[in-house]
C-alpha cells in the first residue's frame, strides 16, 4: 500500500479510462448504487475553512462481473485520507467492550502468551492492543495517521507510523518481527491496493500464525439498507465469497468466520497459510458460503435493485424532516461519524433541517461537518437547547447513545434513527 503515493488525488472521473476492478482488473460496467457527489467523510472543517473550496468526489459504487467485488474507484490516495485522521476508536464504549472480549477469546483459543507476538494493522489509538499489553503479550501497532499514532505511543503502545503493504512486511521480517497473530479491524475496506496489503499479511504471518479481520458484511448492508456506510474511505464492500477469492489468490485460506452485530453486521474472518493443515475449514465458513450463494451473490441480478431502494429511503427521510420543520419543531444530530456525512450530503440535509450535531470526541468540537457545514458541539449542548428530536447518526450504537442521552425525555424529546428507515423512539 505504501506504493500508492503515486495515486492521483484530484483527477476528474471524465478524464479517466473505464474503471477496472481493483482486485482482478475486469472493466466495471455494473452499478450497485450512485450516491452522487460527496466530500471525504472524515474531512472535518475548521471555522476558517468554511469559506474555502471543498473537494467533492463521486460516490458511485460498482460491482465486478468477474469476481463480484463491490467497490468504489480510488479517487483519492490513502495518504491524502489517512495521514491526519479524525476518527479515534476509543470514544465508543461498546467497541472497547467488544475488543476486550475478542482479546480474551483469541488468547485462549490460540494459546498466546508472553513469548507470542501480536501485530495490528491500522491500530488507531491503541484501543485493541492495550488489552494484549495488559496480558504481557508483546505487540506492535502499524498506523498511517500521524496524529492517531502519536496518541497510541503516548498511551504506551509501540506503534509504527506508516502504511502497510509488502515493503513494510518485508522490512519487519528482516528485523525478526513475524507475528503469531495479525489483526485488522475494519481495514480491508480502506485499502485500494488490496493485493499488496494481503501479500504483506502473507509475508508477515508466521507459518502457523493466524490473521483475523473484521469487515462489514455486504449482505447485511444491502438487507438493512445501510447505504450511509458507503464513503470514499471505504473502497470495498465484502462478502465471504469475495474474501475467500482474494485470500486464496495470496495462498491463504479462511478457516473460520463469525457474524457480528458491529457496524450493522460484520464478519470476523480467521485466515491461515494455505499449507497450514493444523486448522481445518469449519462449518461456519461452509454454512455462510452456501447462504451467500443461495441469496444470489454470484449473480449480477442480486445487485441491481439496491439503487432504487436507496432513493426511496432518501424521500422518506426528507418527508419526515419537512413535516416536523413545518410544525415548528427543532431537530439536532448526535454524532459526527463518516456514515452520517454520507447520509446528510446525499439527502441534502444542512442547517435548514439539522441545527447542529454533537460528538464525544473533543477533536471535533468547534468544527463543522464536511459538505453540509453543520456545527459540532459537546453533547452538553443538547441539555442547553432542549431540541424536540435528536437524530442518531451512528445508528449502529443507538442503544448506547439513547442510554447516555436519556435525559431528553425530561422535556419530551424523542430520538430519530434514519436507517434502515426513519423510526421514532419516544
Amino acid at each position: 500500500m505504501s506504493q500508492q503515493t503515486e495515486t492521483q488525488e484530484t483527477v476528474p472521473a471524465s478524464s479517466k479510462k473505464q474503471p477496472q476492478c481493483l482486485f482482478c482488473g475486469t472493466p466495471l460496467n455494473h452499478t450497485l448504487v450512485d450516491l452522487g457527489m460527496s466530500p471525504l467523510c472524515e474531512s472535518i472543517l475548521s471555522a476558517d475553512q468554511r469559506n474555502q473550496m471543498e473537494a467533492f468526489y463521486p460516490l458511485h459504487v460498482r460491482v465486478c462481473s468477474n469476481c463480484f467485488l463491490v467497490q468504489l474507484e480510488a479517487y483519492v490516495s490513502p495518504e491524502h485520507i489517512f495521514t491526519e485522521y479524525a476518527y479515534f476508536s476509543s470514544y465508543s464504549d461498546t467497541w472497547l467492550a467488544q475488543c476486550k472480549a475478542y482479546t480474551d477469546q483469541v488468547v485462549e483459543r490460540f494459546n498466546l502468551n508472553e513469548k507470542s507476538h501480536v501485530i495490528e494493522l491500522a491500530s488507531n489509538d491503541g484501543y485493541l492492543l492495550q488489552y494484549f499489553v495488559e496480558k504481557n503479550i508483546p505487540v506492535l501497532g502499524i498506523e498511517p495517521a500521524t496524529n492517531v499514532a502519536k496518541v497510541a505511543v503516548e498511551n504506551g503502545i509501540p506503534t509504527l507510523n506508516e502504511f502497510f503493504g509488502q515493503k513494510c512486511a518485508e522490512k519487519l521480517v528482516s528485523q525478526g518481527k513475524q507475528s503469531d497473530l495479525i489483526a485488522a479491524n475494519n481495514v480491508l475496506a480502506h485499502v485500494p491496493d488490496l493485493n499488496d496489503f494481503i501479500a504483506g499479511i502473507q509475508i508477515l504471518l508466521k507459518p502457523k500464525g493466524v490473521f483475523t479481520g473484521e469487515i462489514q458484511h455486504l449482505m447485511r448492508l444491502m438487507e438493512s439498507n445501510q447505504f450511509d456506510t458507503i464513503y470514499h474511505e471505504h473502497f470495498f464492500y465484502h462478502t465471504l465469497t469475495t474474501l475467500e477469492t482474494i485470500f486464496a489468490a495470496h495462498r491463504m485460506t479462511i478457516f473460520d468466520v463469525e457474524e457480528l452485530p458491529t457496524h450493522g453486521g460484520s464478519l470476523r474472518i480467521y485466515a491461515k497459510h494455505k499449507d497450514d493443515d493444523s486448522k481445518p475449514v469449519g462449518d461456519r465458513v461452509i454454512g455462510l458460503r452456501e447462504r451467500e450463494a443461495a441469496a444470489g451473490f454470484k449473480n449480477l441480478e442480486c445487485y441491481t435493485h439496491f439503487d432504487q431502494q436507496v432513493r426511496e429511503t432518501k424521500r422518506k427521510i426528507l418527508d419526515f424532516l419537512i413535516k416536523i420543520k413545518r410544525e415548528g419543531k427543532t431537530i439536532v444530530g448526535y454524532g459526527a461519524p463518516g456514515k452520517g456525512n454520507t447520509l446528510l450530503n446525499y439527502c441534502g440535509i444542512r442547517t435548514d433541517f439539522l441545527d447542529y450535531t454533537v460528538d464525544r470526541n473533543p477533536y471535533k468540537h468547534g468544527k463543522f461537518l464536511p459538505g453540509t457545514h453543520i456545527p459540532i458541539y459537546h453533547p452538553d449542548k443538547i441539555r442547553e437547547t432542549k431540541p424536540d428530536y435528536v437524530m442518531i447518526l451512528p445508528w449502529n450504537v443507538k442503544d448506547e447513545i439513547m442510554q447516555q442521552m436519556s435525559f431528553i425525555r425530561e422535556w419530551n424529546g424523542k430520538f430519530v434513527v434514519p436507517i434502515p428507515e426513519i423510526k421514532i423512539y419516544p
